[in-house]
């Protein structure tokens, strides 16, 4: 049996998320308000081991991507970008107490990696999500920034998500929840797309486009690649799939989108996706460029955000 469940629903929202025009970040479970304890097993912190409120309550901008030791990098970066006066080496990592994640608040900004691929990035967010709300955070919008194949356009571009599709290119993400298969929306804020969009305008040299992103469970075969320990397809199957997608409106490929949009979506969180390709996929499955290019191409994301939350937080000129 299929459930269908929207990404976003006025009906389904209880008043008590929102009052005086503040979007809180809620959860749909209603076991957590009956623990006595809620313990966030991956990210090391708990209700009653940690001030939640006081750690995360002013937390507006959330980031997350795969690599922790790119996440660390983007928190020292808006370190600088925000002029704060906290050193440096006093930014440490909030979940030192496990191997699973990494997090870092650089004022009202935190960091956090998800490794990679949905049952990674999906386990991250039902913890960070809970965290959100129990610090009562409002007003809060989450982006992820990666590395993603691009289709049909040059090494270097960002792409902003408008819409996450599945390997068959709908905008959906399925989740076997005991023996259901439960369907979700996908959906993402376009006035959110636009902006980051009209952001990357302003920062030279910086080709940016808005369209979808294929979402997939693996990096080889499920992406029609050819270079894996297993291959059941041939070259001509390959590209007329990814020809299709770019006909679907598909510009990139990665593993975490589909989760990620229905997850915030579903939680009142104001969501965007954006990544550097760093191939064309039409023309070959392996990354070979040198390692300062990867390097600059890598930190494109980064620099979009950090134009973004200047701009939101009215520091820019």
């Amino acid at each position: 049996m299929a459930l269908v469940i929207p990404a976003s629903n006025s009906s389904m929202r209880s008043d008590r998320n929102t009052y005086v025009g503040k979007r809180f970040v809620h959860v749909k479970n209603a076991y957590l308000d009956s623990m006595d304890e809620d313990i966030l097993y991956h990210l090391d912190l708990g209700t009653k081991t940690h001030n939640l409120l006081a750690m995360f309550g002013d937390v507006k901008f959330v980031c997350v991507g795969g690599s922790p030791n790119r996440m660390k990098a983007f928190a020292l970066f808006m370190h600088k970008e925000l002029g704060l006066e906290e050193a440096e080496e006093d930014i440490k990592d909030i979940c030192a107490g496990t191997d699973r994640y990494c997090m870092y608040k650089t004022g009202p900004v935190l960091t956090i990696s998800h490794v990679m691929v949905i049952p990674s990035i999906s386990i991250m967010l039902h913890e960070l999500i809970t965290l959100l709300h129990h610090a009562r955070c409002y007003d809060v919008t989450i982006i992820r920034i990666g590395t993603s194949g691009g289709i049909g356009i040059a090494p270097g571009t960002v792409v902003i998500t408008d819409i996450a599709v599945d390997s068959f290119f709908k905008p959906r993400f399925e989740q076997v929840i005991l023996d259901n298969i439960v369907t979700r929306s996908t959906e993402l804020d376009k006035e959110l797309s636009e902006e980051l969009f009209n952001c990357s305008k302003e920062i030279p040299n910086f080709p940016t486009l808005i369209g979808h992103t294929m979402c997939t469970y693996d990096f080889y075969e499920g992406q029609g690649r050819l270079d894996g320990a297993l291959c059941s397809f041939s070259r001509d199957k390959k590209l007329d799939y990814l020809k299709r997608a770019y006909k679907a409106g598909v510009r990139n490929i990665e593993m975490e989108s589909t989760v990620f949009t229905a997850m915030c979506g579903l939680c009142g969180l104001k969501a965007a996706v954006v990544c550097v390709t760093l191939l064309n996929r039409l023309d070959c499955d392996q990354i070979n460029l040198p390692h300062d290019v990867l390097v600059e191409y890598q930190q494109r994301p980064q620099l979009l955000i950090s134009n973004f939350i200047r701009r939101r937080l009215g520091l820019c000129d």
